[in-house]
């Protein structure tokens, strides 16, 4: 491996790695900049599983074992060895779960590759939560979702606290970006789905219903935290559905919902 040693917070090979507790210029740095931030000897196994490319490694003596087995042979990706104290220093936090990586942020597929051969996808409006978007990413990997779309102004999936919060399955399910209501509707009915809305409304059918006959393809919509779904997306939906619920609670976190519905609605062999 390329090991380098660095024992000064203010040295440029870290540069990557400076600031992470600041979202404003997470924004800005990761999807901008072609970057985003692997945490964990895990994760950046599933990263490197699914193709991605490391730009560099962040980790301490003790851990370099474990960057070893990750990187194998590869001496093109700088391995930076620093202390707790500068790594706390250097990211705003106590970095203890082995290692951050620095990853190059691969291309992102169209819709229509990610749609192609899917039946049950996972749509995601304005999600302002990095927790809640990873979190229905490993809903939509362990119920069986073909692929997640999201919209303009949801959350980024390759946040790094979203592929925490995933587990690594933002790697696992494929995923891109949906346009805005009028185009997107479009380019889902174009390949066949029928667009379901998740949504407390009068003349939605329940979700016990729905699930008897259900088509062949669907997308599942599901809205913000607290505002639920836009009236854009009310308006482009096939169905509006809704959850049967008891004990006086009217709905689920975004997540909790997104995993019965996937449940609901897999596809039996």
């Amino acid at each position: 491996m390329a090991v380098e040693r660095v024992t000064d917070a203010s040295d440029p090979r870290l540069a990557d790695y400076r600031d992470l507790t600041d979202v404003a210029l997470r924004r800005v740095l990761e999807p901008e900049g072609g970057l985003y931030i692997a945490e964990s000897a895990k994760v950046l196994a599933r990263a490197l599983v699914a193709g991605h490319r490391p730009r560099s490694v962040l980790t301490q003596e003790k851990w370099l074992g474990d960057v070893e087995d990750l990187l194998g042979a590869d001496d093109a990706t700088p391995v930076y060895v620093v202390d707790a104290e500068l790594a706390e220093s250097v990211t705003g936090y106590a970095v203890h779960r082995g290692l951050l990586a620095s990853m190059h942020r691969p291309a992102t597929p169209s819709v229509q590759e990610i749609l192609a051969d899917a039946r049950r996808v996972v749509v995601l409006e304005d999600l302002v939560d990095h927790t809640n978007v990873g979190a229905v990413f490993r809903a939509a990997a362990g119920m069986g979702a073909d692929a997640v779309l999201v919209s303009p102004r949801c959350a980024d999936p390759l946040y790094r606290r979203s592929i925490r919060v995933s587990m690594g399955t933002v790697f696992q399910v494929p995923w891109t970006r949906l346009p805005a209501w009028r185009e997107g509707a479009e380019l889902l009915h174009e390949a066949g789905f029928h667009i379901m809305a998740l949504a407390l409304s009068e003349d939605a059918v329940s979700l016990d219903d729905f699930v008897e006959n259900p088509p062949e393809r669907v997308a599942i919509v599901l809205g913000a935290e607290g505002d639920g779904l836009s009236r854009h997306a009310i308006a482009a939906a096939d169905s509006t559905v809704t959850i049967p619920m008891t004990g006086g609670v009217d709905s689920l976190n975004v997540a909790a919902a997104s995993a019965v519905t996937l449940w609901a609605l897999r596809i039996r062999s």
